[in-house]
């Protein structure tokens, strides 16, 4: 039996306005909807050839999405709303998907190949396809005659391998824009949330179907790609949005760019050839297609992006005038890095063959003005800063920030506008790294290295007392540019180190070091310095670490050069040492367009390999930590889009690097886009009646809740949909489990768009394992 609201919410679907009758005409279209059942604020029902969902959206008011089928293209006959019992309004009629992908093909960079030549590992064609993946020197559409970075893909190829060499043959680059079979649709309730999925679209060399959704409790809408491919080593990116607009005389497109000034454009111009490429800040574009409304359209917040050396805004929304009377708008990914850049790191996303693509747009739609659709839109980032929780300060790592360099070449006191941009998104603990490559330790195939290069970047390092002096800078002016809520920390980066791979260092105070040179003892004191360290091998890292509350971390594992990290460590002394804590997670290194979790295929497995790793050791387990990748930055520069951060459990900002430390090394902290929060979390072991205990708050609706856990050997998860929850939403967890034979735990949640919040890994208390 339908209760009586849940018979009038059909009856509001099938009711269908007489002007929608005079609309071009529809294919039939056959839609299947025994995955369908009818919910307060969820109605889905066929009209004639038309289906109609309708939903409750943001408080208040109501939304309404008509499609159907012409020429085997889905359209959206009508998108309207309506506040309380008023009359509908439709913002947008007869318009259809605008997708495209242009595609590559993904190559191993030579960064990736240095440490496996220096750990003797053959590349081989099982290697290549283990590692190939997950590159960051990587620019598939780059098809210059001459790309000259020496960390890119070899340009001989790999003998023995199906890589080729560079340059690039421009034929490997193809652009498609998404054809059509469509005859029928699956209509499915998913908890609080109608998905509506289109099959038959192919979209160059991937082919799948379109999917609609619409979330109880918000106006939010989602349109995205669903595809796979059968194709090896493909690299894309993609562009999505509507198109078909009527243009009305108070039609227009808006955004803010990166001085923060709003532009418009009332589409009184001439008939565009392509997009108009926008560098819009905050990655939105709101169309208003007349006064009764407006739409604002964006990407995944974090997804979106494969990870760089720079966070400058690469145009990632457009609008088009198509015609004398239409226009279209949505998000769009750059085909290469800005020109002030490396043109060599444009590293895509990668598509395993068989994996489910998925190619997201976001459609926010506002019965008010433009500055309110655009507002709606950014309370998914909470304004693209880091939400205040009591108890938990927000803290980034592994900015490329060359402190010391600066502030020597500037003065001690010249304000970084990095630091400004940090803070004024709500960071209070900054910790920016500047590098250091030890010679000597990395053993690469001399084949495999630019000599010339390698001599030159020798010579350039600042060595011995230069070397020492800009670490007592980098200290001095991350103490005059910290304040009583931001702390500043001057921390290392040592490419080609003794632990293997790279290594970040995390330090409690300062500490002066280099590297040793033959004669010279371990430590010694400098008159005006005080006590400098000289360091030869990896057992001294490890002791200078151990004396001075040193943090070490990987900051990119399995990946650029520390590919075959920290595998080929994993039983050494100074990797099980407590002070060696764990590892960077960062998206991007590369993303594939199949991960619903941040880093899906290359760092949480390596979070939970390396908690089996350990479970039946003594001693702590290891840590996540996020980073950066990113060099110097500014106001305007999407650094909220560019990576996670790190939430550390502290009551207030310290005003010295020694507890933060102190908090990561114990695991007292969780890391977060920022769209999911973690306000508490509990581990309650109590053998068959033990429980994971979590509060969360959240902006995109939440996909799932899921703990992981392992037995020293084997990875086991257990996941919770909670489709069921509203957006914008907060919610108190007690999920039982069964912790009998297992050694460690952790806990994750995943939203709508891809993005998340991680707990650190802790260890069970033992329990007997089940008999056989």
């Amino acid at each position: 039996m339908k209760s009586a609201r849940q018979k009038l919410w059909l009856l509001a679907a099938a009711s269908v306005p007489t002007i929608w009758a005079s609309a071009a005409l529809a294919d039939p279209l056959a839609c299947n909807l025994t995955g369908y059942k009818p919910a307060d604020g969820l109605a889905a029902a066929m009209d004639g050839d038309n289906l109609v969902v309708t939903w409750a959206g943001d408080p208040g008011q109501e939304g309404r999405l008509r499609f159907s089928v012409n020429g085997g293209t889905p359209m959206v006959r009508d998108l309207s709303l309506r506040a309380g019992a008023g009359a509908w309004v439709s913002l947008v009629s007869n318009a259809t998907p605008d997708i495209s992908v242009m595609t590559g093909i993904r190559r191993m960079s030579t960064q990736q190949l240095e440490p496996l030549y220096a750990l003797k590992v053959p590349i081989t064609q099982e290697i290549l396809d283990r590692y190939r993946w997950d590159p960051f020197w990587d620019a598939p559409f780059d098809v210059r005659p001459n790309p000259t970075d020496n960390r890119q893909p070899p340009k001989a190829g790999l003998p023995g391998t199906d890589q080729k060499g560079l340059p690039r043959d421009p034929t490997e680059v193809q652009r498609a824009t998404a054809v059509y079979a469509v005859q029928g649709c699956d209509v499915k309730t998913n908890g609080g949330r109608i998905e509506v999925s289109f099959p038959g679209v192919t979209l160059g060399v991937f082919s799948g179907k379109l999917v609609y959704s619409v979330f109880k409790g918000s106006n939010l809408v989602k349109q995205e790609i669903s595809a796979t491919t059968q194709n090896k080593w493909v690299a894309y990116k993609y562009d999505s949005g509507l198109k078909g607009i009527a243009i009305k005389p108070d039609t227009k497109a808006a955004y803010r760019d990166i001085a923060n000034t709003w532009q418009t454009y009332d589409f009184t111009g001439a008939v565009n050839v392509d997009k108009t490429q926008l560098a819009a800040a905050n990655r939105i574009v709101v169309a208003q297609p007349s006064a009764a409304g407006s739409i604002a359209a964006f990407p995944p917040p974090h997804k979106f992006f494969w990870a760089r050396e720079s966070a400058i805004i690469m145009n990632y929304n457009w609008y088009r005038k198509d015609a004398d009377g239409t226009f279209g708008f949505g998000v769009r990914q750059n085909e290469h890095e800005d020109y002030s850049e490396g043109q060599e790191n444009w590293a895509l996303y990668s598509a395993r063959p068989g994996t489910e693509q998925l190619m997201p747009v976001f459609l926010y739609p506002s019965l008010g003005s433009i500055t309110q659709a655009h507002a709606g839109a950014m309370a998914f980032t909470h304004n693209d800063t880091y939400k205040a929780i009591p108890g938990y300060q927000a803290m980034n790592h592994h900015y490329h920030m060359n402190i010391p360099q600066r502030w020597k070449a500037e003065g001690v006191d010249y304000k970084l506008p990095d630091l400004q941009a940090m803070k004024a998104m709500g960071l209070k603990i900054v910790s920016p790294i500047w590098n250091f490559t030890m010679f000597g330790f990395d053993g690469a195939d001399p084949a495999t290295v630019d000599q010339t290069s390698m001599a030159a970047a020798q010579k350039a390092l600042p060595r011995g007392g230069d070397y020492i002096a800009l670490q007592a800078l980098a200290v001095q002016g991350a103490k005059i540019h910290s304040d009583k809520d931001f702390l500043v920390m001057p921390d290392q980066e040592i490419y080609s180190g003794p632990l293997g791979g790279h290594t970040d260092l995390l330090f409690s105070h300062q500490v002066l070091w280099d590297q040793k040179k033959p004669g010279q003892p371990f430590t010694e004191t400098d008159a005006k310095l005080g006590k400098v360290y000289h360091v030869g091998s990896a057992q001294e890292l490890i002791d200078m670490a151990k004396a001075e509350d040193i943090m070490i971390s990987m900051p990119h594992p399995r990946t650029k050069g520390s590919t075959g990290y920290p595998d080929a460590v994993k039983d050494s002394s100074y990797f099980n040492d407590p002070h060696y804590v764990g590892f960077g997670l960062r998206g991007g290194m590369s993303t594939d367009g199949s991960e619903r979790r941040v880093c899906e295929y290359r760092c949480l497995p390596l979070l939970d390999d390396i908690s089996n790793w350990l479970a039946d050791k003594p001693g702590p387990l290891k840590y996540i930590n996020s980073i950066s990748e990113v060099q110097e930055q500014k106001s305007g520069d999407d650094i909220y889009g560019s990576a996670p951060v790190t939430y550390v459990k502290l009551d207030t900002v310290p005003d010295n690097p020694a507890p933060v430390v102190a908090a990561l090394m114990k695991g007292d902290s969780f890391v977060t886009t920022g769209e999911v929060l973690m306000t508490s979390y509990q581990v309650v072991a109590n053998g068959k009646t033990s429980k994971v205990i979590a509060d969360l708050d959240w902006t995109f609706p939440l996909d799932m809740v899921e703990i992981v856990w392992g037995d020293g050997k084997t990875t086991g998860r257990q996941v919770i949909a909670t489709t069921e929850l509203a957006p914008m939403g907060s919610h108190h967890f007690e999920i039982p489990f069964d912790a009998t034979g297992k050694k460690w735990i952790r806990f994750a949640a995943w939203d709508t768009g891809y993005n998340g919040v991680m707990s650190q890994p802790s260890r069970l208390p033992a329990s007997p394992r089940p008999r056989r």
